[in-house]
């Protein structure tokens, strides 16, 4: 029989009860094939890096649960114009540090995005300005009418003006020349997570936001992320218990990992296309043996390239029928997909050959390429098999696979005759994809990803009526004549769209975002 003595709780036990009711929450241990290369939200547009960033801070408008577009700090929006869109701004939001957030933040976010060393300027470039109405209203005023001005700032993140003033992180890092900040590794945002404690490449903790404005679904207090490079060392990792969460899962790992007691895999197509890409606006190519002229320019070699490739062997042995072989820069998940362009063109090596014979390198030549060895599924692995599908035409792939860390200063200060990319549409519209990616490079990102340099005129002036068309049939002609276009002159070669791979204990439940954004702030860990 228990007495009533010891049924009373005392002061200091209520207090450690209530201690132990807060340290209850759970701890996630992520693994990932690779870094967040900065916690400067503006440094890179980088999938890895928005997602992990994206928990500390927050867009305008966010994704919910369903990928469906939902208020975070603006709480609603109209067009008062046809040019022009009034977003209200949420009350009563701060930062970690206890700033106020309003609208001088964004105007000042908006500003930083456009400078140099940003990677976020496609997110922007179609603002003409912002005018402030109070400090929770604002008018942003567009060059032309956007109509999906809204989809474009999910992945624009808002920073403290007080904070980057005073940490002297007013400008972005530019991860193209290695700049670093105290914005490299600190973080102060809104979001739901805080960071606690960075040690790039090896271990980033973030800590519940104790003050955050929102709801926050799961029960995790606690995020450890781990950069893995090595597929079979993550791999072990999630099998001895190491870690909670990986991706992505090797595609040789999936059914291994299925078949495992108390482990589970989730899986579904992601909306990032993988293609090459091919420097069209030298004279001479940077890396190759072929001096005074840039085999690239003809129409001819790049074609010649494209059909050597077996895409469909690809698929089979290096990607273990873990991704969708493509003809154009979208999957069809996106909206302006175009199903009457959606064939590839013809493997044919002997069709390859003749091509390069005409187009005057009857035995080939070489050249380098540049690829990541840590950023998408098989990067390395893709690389490889498209070098020895080129080998049997007599070109010779000089391969150089490395860390995203340098891979990607690299490839964006344009300095790369030859690479591997992938692209997700952030905004699910074709536009995403025309205007960083197929647009000759100008103002306002225009073309910021376009990193060989890809060219037509035409193109350009219809993705800027795309842009503002509200007529869906007159823009879905449009679409399709700039995309046919882009296909017919072979502006960049189309591989596969990736499949995403996420690897777990049976006791996490989480919500899987198609373009691979892992949402901490939805994740449940049950004991």
């Amino acid at each position: 029989m228990t007495s009533k003595r010891n049924m009373t709780l005392t002061p200091v036990a209520i207090a450690l009860a209530a201690m132990s009711f807060v340290a209850s929450g759970a701890t996630l241990r992520v693994a990932n094939q690779g870094d967040a290369l900065s916690m400067d939200p503006h440094s890179l547009n980088e999938s890895l890096q928005l997602s992990v960033t994206g928990n500390v801070f927050e867009p305008l408008v966010t994704r919910d649960r369903n990928f469906k577009l939902a208020p975070a700090l603006a709480t609603d929006w109209k067009q008062t114009a046809p040019t022009v869109w009034r977003f209200n701004l949420r009350k009563g939001v701060k930062f970690h540090d206890g700033t106020p957030f309003t609208a001088e933040d964004v105007i000042f976010s908006y500003q930083r995005s456009k400078d140099d060393g940003s990677d976020m300027k496609s997110y922007v470039g179609q603002i003409k300005e912002i005018k402030k109405i109070d400090d929770y209203t604002l008018d942003f005023i567009t060059s032309a009418p956007f109509p999906i001005l809204p989809e474009l700032f999910t992945n624009w993140l808002m920073m403290s003006k007080k904070w980057c003033e005073t940490n002297q992180a007013t400008k972005p890092v530019d991860r193209r020349k290695g700049i670093e900040n105290a914005a490299s590794f600190r973080a102060n945002g809104t979001g739901p997570y805080r960071l606690r404690e960075r040690q790039p490449g090896v271990r980033t903790t973030f800590s519940r936001n104790g003050s955050y404005w929102g709801k926050i679904d799961g029960n995790v207090d606690e995020v450890i992320f781990t950069p893995i490079g090595n597929d079979a060392t993550r791999v072990a990792a999630l099998l001895s218990g190491e870690i909670d969460v990986m991706e992505p899962v090797p595609v040789q790992d999936v059914e291994r990992i299925k078949a495992t007691p108390k482990l589970k895999v989730m899986q579904g197509p992601e909306l990032r296309v993988i293609f090459l890409g091919m420097d069209q606006k030298r004279d001479e190519l940077q890396y190759s043996n072929v001096k005074g002229k840039n085999p690239f320019k003809d129409k001819r070699v790049r074609q010649a390239f494209y059909q050597a490739i077996d895409i469909d062997g690809i698929q089979k042995t290096v990607m273990r029928g873990a991704s969708t072989p493509v003809a154009l820069l979208l999957p069809p998940q996106v909206n302006g997909f175009d199903p009457s362009l959606a064939k590839r063109l013809p493997y044919d090596v002997e069709g390859a050959k003749k091509l390069l014979t005409e187009a005057g390198y009857p035995a080939g030549f070489e050249v380098k390429m540049n690829c990541p060895n840590d950023r998408y599924v098989n990067d390395e692995r893709i690389c490889q098999a498209v070098a020895a599908n080129l080998a049997k035409i007599g070109v010779k792939i000089n391969l150089e696979a490395e860390t995203k860390g340098t891979y990607f200063p690299k490839i964006l200060s344009r300095n790369t005759s030859f690479y591997m990319l992938g692209w997700t549409s952030s905004t699910v519209d074709v536009h995403n994809v025309l205007y960083p990616i197929m647009s000759s490079p100008g103002e306002g990102g225009r073309g910021q990803f376009n990193l060989g340099a890809y060219s037509n005129a035409r193109v350009d002036e219809l993705t800027q009526k795309i842009g503002s068309e509200t007529d869906l049939k007159k823009r879905g002609e449009m679409i399709h004549e700039a995309l046919k276009i882009h296909q017919d002159e072979i502006g960049h070669i189309p591989l596969h769209q990736q499949a995403l791979n996420w690897g777990m204990k049976s006791t996490v439940d989480l919500v899987q975002m198609p373009n691979n954004d892992m949402i901490w702030k939805f994740v449940t860990v049950k004991p």
